[in-house]
């Protein structure tokens, strides 16, 4: 009968020890009023930048091909390939000889045709003063006036036949149309080239900026299109969207242009080719390299962003939050998201700067019920 009093009084003992012991911290359970404590975060406007990153390669921003507009031996070689070369500048030399000839011809011809004419014209003036007193018949008059203006014509084809011969005498020399780095040469000093031929004798490319090319559909290029006219718009300037060059998934450089010319639609894949344009100032990226570019796709400078953590996804794909009203109660609320932005989602519809959205405690939580918010980051610290 003693042991069974005793072992009553420990049990009563022990549950008063329970009700009566210190819970800690109102952040373990709930506060005194009985109101659950959850982490919120206050909805504000921030700007957000979606990019992404298209996979291409590179191209010359310029690039010359070098072939012979006259036939004949190669004689000299004025470039070492791989080096720089400027416009204007002479790469080949052609055996000149025939085309040398051929200009002192073209001027022979045109000095006889001149002198010809200074004949015929002596006898055009004679014939118009006979004319008049009746010494010859008026047809003569007329043949020598015809053979005056055939001989200034003759004159005419002469110095068209002098420049000419002159052009062709400056073909000879093969100059670099365009500044840049030229390539291998196909050709060496005693080698026969022609006239317009397929093969180059060379390559010169423009390096100081340099073309990506890469693919997107057609749906996003035309989005990027409306934000830049947007931003045109808006700025009053020619603000195009950002591009980014990336090499080993790395920045690199300064930022490019994105070009819409050239776009062409490929009606199998439903992607365009866009091309960018970077600066390259060094030369260190090259013509067939394969690279990043980082393109702006959409910007807002008001945008909503809400955690993963807060966020609740239904079995038919829709999404809710948590939000604690100005009375301090928590319902969920239904909201459209678009994108990700790390680890938070950009919010399309359903809230508003300024509201609270529950971050953690959602598990201890049901609609209508009044709880107590404290802000993210602003937790008390439990004691220990």
């Amino acid at each position: 009968m003693k042991r069974t009093y005793i072992i009553a009084v420990v049990l009563v003992a022990v549950v008063a020890g329970w009700f009566l012991w210190p819970k800690g911290p109102t952040g373990n359970r709930q506060d005194m009023g009985g109101k659950p404590e959850v982490s919120v975060v206050t909805m504000k406007t921030e700007p957000v930048v979606l990019t992404k990153d298209l996979p291409g390669r590179t191209s010359a921003f310029r690039v010359a091909e070098i072939r012979p507009q006259v036939s004949g031996i190669i004689t000299r070689r004025f470039f070492e390939e791989g080096s720089m070369v400027k416009q204007g500048q002479q790469l080949y030399q052609i055996d000149s000889a025939p085309y040398l000839a051929a200009l002192n011809s073209a001027r022979a011809n045109l000095n006889k045709a001149e002198a010809n004419v200074k004949s015929i014209e002596a006898k055009a003036s004679r014939y118009g003063e006979l004319v008049k007193i009746g010494g010859i018949s008026k047809q003569e008059f007329d043949d020598a006036t015809a053979s005056l203006a055939q001989a200034h014509a003759d004159v005419a084809i002469a110095k068209a036949e002098v420049s000419t011969a002159k052009i062709n005498l400056d073909y000879t020399k093969v100059m670099a149309p365009i500044s840049g780095r030229i390539g291998e040469t196909k050709v060496t000093e005693g080698a026969l080239v022609n006239a317009n031929q397929s093969v180059a004798l060379a390559v010169v490319q423009q390096l100081d900026s340099i073309y990506v090319d890469v693919s997107q559909s057609s749906a996003e290029m035309i989005q990027l299109r409306r934000i830049q006219q947007d931003q045109k718009v808006r700025n009053s300037a020619d603000t195009a969207a950002s591009v980014q060059l990336l090499v080993d998934g790395k920045p690199f450089g300064e930022p490019g242009k994105l070009k819409f010319s050239d776009v062409t639609v490929n009606p199998t894949t439903g992607t365009v080719l866009l091309r960018l344009l970077f600066p390259n100032v060094n030369h260190e990226i090259l013509p067939g390299m394969f690279v990043h570019a980082r393109l702006e796709q959409w910007k807002d400078d008001q945008a909503i962003l809400v955690s993963q953590k807060s966020v609740t996804r239904q079995a038919d794909g829709s999404v809710s939050v948590w939000v604690v009203g100005t009375d301090g109660k928590v319902n969920p609320r239904p909201i459209t998201v678009s994108e990700i932005v790390g680890d938070k989602w950009i919010v399309s519809n359903g809230l508003k700067a300024g509201e609270k959205v529950v971050l953690e405690g959602i598990m201890k939580i049901q609609p209508g019920m009044a709880v107590k918010s404290v802000e993210a980051g602003n937790k008390p610290i439990p004691a220990k």
